[in-house]
C-alpha cells in the first residue's frame, strides 16, 4: 500500500526556517521531519511513498537523490575510471515517488494530482509536519471494520485547532469544522486511511481537502475517526520545533518507535 505525504505548503507559521526550505525539510535531530514521518510508516511495513511537492520541492528531490550516498560507506577510486564502491548500505527499503503538485495548489488539489500514481487502491495519507506514536497497523484494522471511505486519526491537543464532532456510539464523524476556536475537542491529526472513492469528492487545484471534501464525506456517513490517546505533535511553529528537538536530544522522543 502506498503512503501519500503532503509536503508542498509554504509553512508560513514557521517562516524563521521555511523561507530557506520547505517545512517537511526542517530538521529534528539532524534529520528532516519528513524522514521521521517516513520512519514511523516504515516501522509498520509501509515503504512505498508518494510525496506531494510544491514550495521549494527541488530541495526534497535533492535530499532523496543524495540519500543513498549519505547513508552508506563509499570508496571513490579516481585512478580507476572514477569507480565507486559501496561497502555497506544502511538505507531504508523505501520506494519514493516525488510529484510536483504545483506551487499554489490546495491540499485537495495535491491529492487529486497523485491519483494516477495511486491507482484504484486504498492508500495512507498524512501531512508532512506531524509525528506520533500511533500504531499504523491498528489504524488500518479499524478502518477495515468501518463502512467509510476515509478514516482519520483524531487527537486532543487542546484548543488550537478545528474540531471533530464524533458520534460516541459509532465513532462516525457527524460534522467537520476546520480551524475553529473551540477548546477540548477532537481534531484531525492526519495519519489517514483513504479509499480511492475519495478522489471523486475533490474538484481540482483550488479544493481545500479539509473543507468541502471532508464535510461532504461526513454528511454521507463515510468519514470516521480513529481516536488516538497517545503522543502526537505537529511542527507548526518554532516553539513546536523546539519541543520536538528537546525530546530527540534527551532520548525521550515518543514518536521514535523504530529501533
Amino acid at each position: 500500500m502506498k503512503t501519500v505525504i503532503l509536503a508542498g505548503g509554504f509553512g508560513t507559521r514557521i517562516s524563521e526556517e521555511s523561507h530557506l526550505k520547505p517545512k517537511p525539510m526542517i530538521e529534528i535531530g539532524e534529520r528532516p521531519i519528513l524522514w521521521h514521518i517516513m520512519k514511523i510508516y516504515s516501522h509498520y511495513g509501509y515503504n512505498d511513498f508518494i510525496i506531494c511537492l510544491g514550495y521549494k520541492g527541488y530541495l526534497i528531490k535533492e535530499f532523496f537523490a543524495d540519500y543513498y550516498l549519505h547513508t552508506s560507506d563509499i570508496t571513490f577510486d579516481f585512478k580507476n575510471e572514477n569507480k565507486m564502491t559501496i561497502h555497506n548500505n544502511v538505507s531504508e527499503p523505501w520506494k519514493v515517488t516525488l510529484v510536483d503538485t504545483g506551487l499554489h495548489t490546495m491540499t485537495g488539489g495535491r491529492i487529486k494530482r497523485i491519483k494516477k500514481y495511486v491507482g484504484n487502491e486504498r492508500f495512507m495519507l498524512t501531512y508532512g509536519d506531524g509525528v506520533s506514536d500511533i500504531n499504523i497497523n491498528e489504524l488500518e484494522k479499524y478502518h477495515d471494520k468501518s463502512n467509510g471511505y476515509l478514516t482519520m486519526t483524531a487527537i486532543q491537543p487542546g484548543g488550537r485547532f478545528g474540531v471533530l464532532d464524533i458520534n460516541d456510539t459509532t465513532n462516525g464523524i457527524n460534522k467537520f469544522v476546520e480551524k475553529s476556536k473551540e477548546d477540548g475537542g477532537w481534531i484531525n491529526g492526519g495519519f489517514m486511511v483513504v479509499e480511492p472513492e475519495v478522489f471523486n469528492y475533490i474538484e481540482g487545484d483550488e479544493t481545500i481537502f479539509e473543507r468541502r471534501p471532508l464535510e461532504d464525506l461526513a454528511k454521507k456517513g463515510k468519514l470516521n475517526a480513529y481516536k488516538h490517546y497517545g503522543f502526537w505533535q505537529c511542527m507548526d511553529t518554532q516553539r513546536d520545533k523546539g519541543l520536538l528537538e528537546k525530546s530527540w536530544r534527551e532520548n525521550s522522543a515518543k514518536w521514535k518507535i523504530w529501533s
